[in-house]
């Protein structure tokens, strides 16, 4: 193994070989680690669960689509209502079912007045889960 010194006399070359002695400890002390925390990991308590049959409840819940046309008309399910009109429809719903839903498609050129005042009547009525429909760009971008 070479050994550097710090005598001056005559032009030594660097250490040209690393020291393993570190890296040796350092495994040494990870080996030793990983034996004593091996067997805790590996520690498991048995128990008897209880047995039980039942098929999952699946529950759709009700969804409300609401369409507005560039002109400002609205739509409930194929119907034409009133701005008006939807708040008492959409208390109803939420009376029938608490978990209904309101996916809102509305017209490119739709005033946001429009869409706004849909929202907010489905707010004041219950609603609390609102969806906007959109339409995906053609080329998938």
């Amino acid at each position: 193994m070479a050994m550097g010194s710090f005598n001056s006399s005559g032009a030594q070359a660097p250490m040209a070989e690393i020291n393993t002695t570190p890296l040796v400890d350092v495994m040494l002390v990870l080996l030793i680690i990983f034996i004593i925390t091996a067997p805790l990991l590996t520690h498991s308590v048995n128990v008897d669960l209880p047995r039980a049959s039942s098929a999952p409840v699946e529950h759709k819940p009700t969804t409300l689509q609401v369409s507005i046309d560039a002109d400002g008309s609205v739509t409930l399910a194929g119907q034409a209502v009133s701005l008006g009109e939807l708040e008492s429809r959409f208390r109803d719903a939420v009376g029938q079912d608490p978990q209904v839903e309101m996916h809102l498609m509305a017209d490119r050129a739709t005033r946001y007045e429009a869409v706004a005042e849909a929202m907010s009547a489905a707010r004041r009525a219950g609603l609390g889960k609102i969806g906007f429909v959109t339409q995906p760009i053609a080329g998938g971008r």
